[in-house]
């Protein structure tokens, strides 16, 4: 079976697999990848996928809601847990994060309804044959970034924006070669 260049490992294998590119639509979700995809700046994705279940369980199942409401007793409690990055400012962005998310919820009835707008409400669909093909950024991760911001959010520069639309499936970057590739074509218009 082909798969993308960048699944190699067990643990980035199975993401690829299963998840990575398909569409999300559930705001709970989309408040996860944003936490990950902001807690990855500067480490490898495979470190934030083996550490997932502890963030999970350290952001509340990430219910934006209660994490909304986490305080500085919180951060520090946070600070001390081995099983998430232990960064003070991608803590505490994530606490704000998740205030902004809600503002946005308010405004637009969802937040998917929200972030679906960088791409059209479908997702885009890429031909790139490898991964040295696929950039770090696009004019839709830079609007998205620059909205984002404008909005309180924090950690969201428009590589990890890009990374985000990737992994929800706004995107699809899989390889034309992977196996995953054309069944995720379906959900949108090749470009």
């Amino acid at each position: 079976m082909t798969r993308c260049g960048w699944a190699r490992k067990e643990i980035s294998v199975g993401y690829h697999d299963e998840e990575w590119g398909v569409p999300q639509h559930d705001d709970r979700v989309l408040f996860e990848f944003l936490v990950l995809e902001g807690a990855q700046a500067g480490l490898s994705w495979d470190t934030i996928l083996a550490k997932r279940e502890k963030y999970r369980k350290a952001f509340a199942g990430f219910d934006a809601r209660r994490v909304a409401k986490f305080t500085e007793r919180d951060v520090e409690r946070l600070m001390q847990d081995e099983g998430i990055v232990r960064n003070r400012l991608k803590i505490t962005s994530t606490i704000t994060n998740a205030q902004a998310f809600l503002r946005v919820q308010k405004e637009f009835g969802t937040f998917d309804r929200y972030i679906w707008q960088f791409t059209g409400g479908k997702p885009k669909i890429n031909q790139r044959k490898s991964l040295k093909e696929i950039p770090a950024s696009t004019p839709e991760s830079d609007a998205m970034s620059k909205d984002l911001k404008k909005r309180g959010f924090r950690f969201v520069g428009t590589t990890i924006c890009y990374a985000f639309m990737q992994a929800t499936g706004m995107v699809n970057d899989h390889e034309t070669g992977c196996f995953r590739y054309k069944p995720l074509a379906k959900s949108g218009d090749a470009k």
